[in-house]
């Protein structure tokens, strides 16, 4: 760095704003926010568990990782990494937990032996049951849950470990406008209403999986990747909404409230953008997929919430790590990595250390007056990642 940086009248500007800066985001973002990503594994090409691990540790800012099972490979690759894991329970072992003495053998052989080296910090107990219409697991997933929990507490890793489940936004019978959110008749007083009494209790979130990709045409395709947009406006509430993802949480939010559980945190499971797909969907290359999660990141750690939930951050995990190329359904479902199976970025969207590296790197070349507003631009990008990676 040139030795009269800091000495020259643009300096003296620069360092007045950095401290702006630097100040408004450690206030903005002073609340719990954090992106971590799902490291989906139905692909026969991905790299070794611990070389996965050590790449997160090292060469990028994502500090959690969410696990579709309980894989003990996996689960003993990010021992000592630091990196908070989520592990799943999958859907067909719901009936089993509803017995504690299977929940304690459970947890016994999957959890234990990796506590407290690997950093677990929450078990979902499967993945979106109520949209699989099946009686038995939906009747089964709250007993589990209490099950689950009751056995955390018998091993006294209650306080480090928390219980909950994913939902999609199937949940939800009415979602437009924001304000007139509704959980499914059935489902609200039924299961969602002891879950998330289970959720206060022990201070675990509500985690909901919404992709603004799936709900988009061409002609809200602006409004679902945070481009400028002329919004969408809640004649009830009379706010404006200037992109969908807001939307989307905040009838979430309005059906939670309506239950009387407003004060319950909602955790983004799942959102994401695919990079490729088939020719008659919108919007799917990579370009469209990097500003979505670019957009994201910035938007859910901003500090600005959503109308609903001002003022407020979203811990966020971006569906998903790695292209996976086994994954049934249309192209678009085995294109949503970030990654490579080789760890090289399918796009760029600030998430490698490199980038924050090469911003500070920039922030050294553009030290006279001419380049200050482009200086200013990068210390900001460098000065938020760094904020994003420290949380959690």
């Amino acid at each position: 760095m040139s030795s009269n940086l800091f000495s020259s009248p643009s300096s003296t500007m620069l360092n007045t704003l950095l401290l702006i800066i630097v100040s408004s985001l450690l206030i903005s973002l002073g609340t719990e926010g954090a992106i971590g990503v799902n490291y989906g594994t139905v692909a026969n090409n991905l790299p070794p568990p611990r070389k996965v691990a050590n790449f997160l540790l090292e060469s990028t800012i994502i500090n959690r990782v969410r696990l579709f099972d309980a894989n003990p490979e996996i689960l003993e690759a990010f021992a000592h990494t630091g990196i908070a894991i989520t592990v799943t329970v999958p859907n067909d072992q719901i009936p089993h937990l509803t017995k504690l003495s299977f929940a304690q053998q459970w947890l016994k052989t999957n959890i234990q032996p990796h506590v407290p080296s690997t950093n677990i910090v929450r078990i979902l107990i499967g993945n979106e049951v109520l949209s699989t219409a099946n009686k038995m697991l939906i009747a089964g997933l709250v007993p589990a849950m209490q099950s689950l929990h009751t056995a955390l507490v018998g091993a006294s890793l209650d306080r480090r470990i928390k219980v909950s489940t994913p939902h999609s936004l199937g949940v939800l019978s009415t979602s437009s406008p924001p304000s007139t959110g509704k959980f499914r008749q059935g489902y609200d007083t039924h299961v969602l209403k002891p879950l998330l009494s289970f959720l206060r209790a022990t201070d675990s979130p509500f985690l909901i999986n919404p992709y603004p990709f799936f709900g988009c045409s061409a002609d809200t395709l602006d409004f679902a990747l945070f481009r400028p947009n002329s919004g969408v406006f809640d004649e009830n509430t009379k706010l404006l909404y200037t992109n969908m993802l807001d939307a989307q949480l905040d009838a979430v939010f309005s059906a939670m409230k309506l239950l009387g559980f407003n004060d319950v945190e909602i955790v983004i499971a799942e959102t994401g953008w695919p990079s490729m797909g088939d020719s008659a969907q919108v919007g799917v290359d990579a370009n469209s997929a990097a500003e979505y999660n670019s957009n994201l990141m910035r938007h859910v750690n901003s500090g600005a919430g959503t109308p609903l939930m001002p003022n407020r951050t979203f811990e966020t995990y971006i569906f998903a790590l790695f292209n996976e190329n086994l994954k049934p359904g249309p192209a678009c479902e085995r294109n949503f990595g970030l990654f490579e199976p080789d760890m090289t970025p399918v796009y760029n969207v600030g998430i490698l250390r490199s980038t924050v590296a090469a911003a500070a790197a920039a922030v050294a070349d553009h030290n006279d007056h001419h380049h200050l507003s482009t200086t200013i631009c990068f210390l900001v990008i460098t000065v938020g990642l760094l904020i994003i990676n420290s949380h959690g």
